[in-house]
């Protein structure tokens, strides 16, 4: 936010941004610093140029992988039909995404047709282009452009990917491969004809799901592939509570846990930039694609996602809304279930005292509340490349649930995480990209039963990360049916029946070890005999893995490496704190805090003292104490621009989307008199309400993307 004699921060910094296929329309003029047009068809050059007017840096974003391209499918580009590029599972249909609408075989050809097809945005201006969702279903692969492809990558005949391990998990890291091509050459081709053309520079980002959703969801993306291209600039981390929601297993009971994923996946999306200087922002969305749920449901579980991001302080950006059009227009079931209602007054202002605040969180001070341990779970992009059973040999006999809920990771991640720890998800990949990349972790938990290494070079990295001193627990029984593809391990003069016998032969032991802990220089191997997925399952194991993580942390003599288990974790980022309690914990005892605060979910932005969270419950709150300046807005469902301070008092300009209720909260340093809103005197306290304790002022007035101009008098 800001304080006295500072305007709105400069859209410049593009902190805060939407996305939205729709002509410009003051009901959803969310006032961030810049708007994603979307679509590359013949009225995108007006749109721009709509969004353009209103004050917005406008970039564009267009799908990768599926489209409105018919006319290049019919052969209108080019002269040559393209049907043969559409993704084709082993039946023989099309994997489409709409009627006519295939996702695609990210060919050379239908590169080049995007590249021009975006090169007209380029021409009229915009700033930045963001490639969106490039997705290659697991079930395909059978399409005769992915079988050229195949000949030409492998030098060998196509293999249906379903018949072996092997041929399935090279037929994905194929996929995975095909759009980092094609994204290369998309972005190298129109940053190039940007610089020649207008002497620019141009930007290129990819929104995409997160390493975790993917894979859950059976879907093969570049994902950290694209850190090794340089015409990338940065991401938008699409996760929000249609990707959040996805159940998983957790000591045995299947179920939406919208907080404990959507933190998993923020956490990994954060690992594509940490130590670059590459851009992330990370997406929340107030409702989801799915249109059968109430407003409630839908507020609940976007606060759920709101907080779950914010506890991850290495990213300050946010795309704050997709389609506001269908946010703030759109109607969805009633509770009662008879018919359907436009979104509630309150939460509409909810929302964008939220997405304002959002552009508040570059803030320096950062702690936990209370002690938090950090513990690392390893995962690597070649988890996407195990996402389908082979149908001539079924490992363990998954059941399609048993592969859907992904139980291998979460099982690992969620009896941690449940129990107080501060659970990153942490890409392997990165461990050959960056030397200094492991440094910020003392522990590490690791299984191949779910995912591989692609070079036997990580684990020198990480035989000398615990030499150094760090505690590494793996988990893993040896029988996932992947351990036989033809990869590196076992090929060559010596031939390990998994990469975990490279991995603990590089650490200076056997090559076949039994359960419990080793020595390794001034660190520890612990290593647990089990398929991590029975963790999820099972309580027993669950409790067992807790144990083998507490007892490698107890069996180093350092002070800082304590797990005190929990059930809430509690993050302070400048002024703002960030609460969650989880249920299914260590105990279901409430959370207390006292203080004085300003409560961010709560449309009336009220003074709050004492706030009892229990299991299940997430809050924002604005810590009062932490106010520096006798004159600063706290909070506001507007953008708040212009202020200044007189003799008299002080004014600013609200702006924000018409039919939604404007409210701001300002410390000031003494009781005003009166307020003009537009020129219109009120002094009788139907417009503002001051509380004397705080010091601050509560005005509230009808929001307006044109400007409400506002007066304070002592």
């Amino acid at each position: 936010m800001v304080g006295l004699g500072i305007t709105s921060r400069n859209r410049s910094e593009e902190r805060t941004g939407f996305q939205e296929l729709s002509p410009y329309h003051p009901t959803y003029d969310l006032q961030a610093d810049f708007v994603m047009v979307y679509g590359i068809d013949e009225t995108m050059p007006d749109r721009i140029k709509q969004w353009r007017d209103k004050g917005y840096i406008v970039h564009l974003m267009t799908g990768v992988s599926w489209g409105e391209y018919q006319d290049y499918l019919n052969g209108k580009v080019d002269g040559r039909a393209h049907w043969d590029e559409a993704q084709r599972n082993s039946k023989g249909d099309n994997i489409s995404h709409g009627i006519d609408v295939p996702y695609m075989v990210p060919t050379i050809a239908f590169a080049d047709f995007l590249t021009e097809r975006i090169r007209v945005a380029v021409d009229a201006g915009v700033e930045s282009i963001h490639l969106e969702e490039p997705e290659f279903w697991v079930e395909g692969g059978y399409s005769d452009a992915f079988k050229r492809e195949w000949e030409i990558y492998y030098r060998e005949p196509w293999q249906p990917p379903h018949e072996t391990e092997d041929a399935q998990y090279r037929a994905s890291r194929l996929k995975a491969y095909l759009f980092t091509r094609c994204l290369d050459r998309m972005c190298s081709t129109l940053k190039e004809y940007a610089k020649v053309t207008y002497n620019r520079n141009i930007r290129f980002y990819v929104p995409t799901h997160s390493l975790i959703n993917y894979t859950q969801w059976r879907i093969v993306s570049p994902e950290s592939r694209l850190l090794d291209l340089p015409g990338i600039d940065g991401y938008i981390a699409q996760i929000w509570t249609g990707t959040a929601r996805t159940p998983n297993v957790y000591e045995g009971i299947r179920k939406e846990r919208t907080f404990e994923t959507a933190f998993l996946e923020y956490g990994i999306m954060q690992e594509l930039v940490r130590g670059t200087n590459r851009r992330m922002w990370f997406l929340h969305d107030p409702i989801e694609d799915d249109p059968k749920h109430t407003w409630k449901d839908y507020e609940q579980n976007y606060f759920q996602t709101v907080v779950a991001s914010l506890f991850h302080p290495h990213i300050s950006r946010f795309e704050v809304c997709p389609w506001p059009s269908r946010v703030f227009n759109g109607k969805y079931p009633r509770e009662d279930e008879l018919g359907r209602e436009n979104i509630p007054a309150d939460y509409a202002t909810k929302l964008l005292v939220v997405m304002h605040t959002l552009g508040d969180m570059d803030q320096k001070r950062i702690s936990w509340r209370e002690h938090h341990l950090e513990v690392g779970i390893l995962l690597a992009d070649s988890a996407m490349y195990q996402r389908k059973i082979p149908e001539l040999n079924s490992v363990h006999g998954s059941t399609s649930n048993d592969l859907l809920d992904w139980s291998p990771f979460y099982g690992l991640a969620l009896p941690l995480l449940k129990h107080g720890l501060v659970v990153r998800p942490v890409q392997l990949d990165n461990i050959k990209r960056f030397p200094a990349y492991l440094d910020d972790y003392r522990i590490l938990v690791l299984s191949y039963e779910f995912m591989k290494p692609e070079s036997p070079d990580l684990h020198n990295s990480l035989a000398q990360w615990v030499l150094d001193g760090g505690i590494l627990i793996y988990v893993g029984d040896g029988s996932d049916g992947f351990h036989q593809v033809r990869e590196w391990w076992n090929h060559g003069k010596r031939k390990y029946l998994s990469p975990a016998e490279h991995l603990f032969e590089s650490l200076g032991l056997r090559t076949s070890l039994t359960e419990g802990s080793y020595s390794v220089g001034k660190g520890i191997l612990a290593y647990f005999p089990i398929h991590p997925a029975s963790c999820a399952h099972e309580r027993v194991k669950a409790n067992r893995l807790r144990d083998m993580v507490k007892d490698a942390i107890g069996s180093v003599d350092d002070v800082h490496l304590e797990w005190c288990p929990t059930n809430a974790f509690v993050l302070e980022r400048g002024p703002y704190v960030i609460a969650s309690v989880m249920d299914e914990s260590y105990h279901q005892e409430p959370v207390v805090l006292s203080g004085s605060y300003v409560n961010l979910f709560d449309a009336n932005l009220p003074i709050v003292h004492r706030i009892t969270l229990y299991p299940g419950d997430n809050i924002l709150l604005y810590d009062l104490t932490a106010i520096e300046q006798e004159l600063q807005l706290i909070a506001a469902s507007s953008r708040i621009e212009s202020i200044s301070r007189t003799d008299k008092g002080f004014e600013f300009v609200a702006r924000g989307p018409e039919n939604v209720n404007g409210i701001a909260r300002f410390r000031c340093p003494q009781r005003p008199q009166k307020i003009t809103i537009q020129d219109k005197v009120h002094n009788d306290g139907a417009k503002f309400e001051w509380d004397e304790p705080s010091s601050t002022l509560c005005i509230r007035y009808a929001n307006n993307p044109t400007g409400v101009h506002v007066k304070i008098y002592w």
